[in-house]
């Protein structure tokens, strides 16, 4: 069975913890509310900066806020922020030449893929953080 990425779903449960704070939300607090590692809610976080997401200040009493308003980050940016997987895979075992379908499928399926992809895709860009933050409440 192939391993399944989460950063996507943790990156929004750190956003909206951010988001919706009432304090400056430390890596170690996030953490907690993740039940996850701080280096690895830190290498979000990076992400998530490089992004232009959130703003983090290093050190012992580093917090992180967020770099726009809710209403202006879309799940689709969290999405692309940390490189998350498309949502299906294409198998990677080689052709058998003796097969039709083993021979055409690949290509058969990319087409779908795309499409599924692309409608995913614009499936999260309507969803803000806000609307997430909203529906926590």
């Amino acid at each position: 069975m192939a391993a399944v990425n989460t950063q996507f779903s943790i990156a929004i449960h750190i956003m909206v913890c951010i988001g919706s704070a009432e304090k400056d939300m430390t890596s170690a607090a996030l953490a907690s509310s993740v039940n996850a590692y701080p280096s690895f809610v830190r290498r979000i976080l990076s992400k998530l900066s490089k992004a232009g997401l959130v703003q983090t200040s290093t050190g012992k009493s580093g917090f992180s806020t967020l770099g726009k308003k809710p209403k202006d980050i879309t799940l689709l940016d969290i999405y692309r922020a940390v490189e998350a997987p498309k949502a299906f895979a294409i198998h990677k075992y080689p052709e058998q030449k003796i097969c039709e379908v083993s021979c055409g499928i690949k290509e058969c399926m990319e087409k779908v893929l795309d499409k599924t992809q692309k409608a995913m895709e614009d499936s999260l860009k309507k969803t803000t953080l806000a609307d997430v933050i909203k529906d926590m409440k």
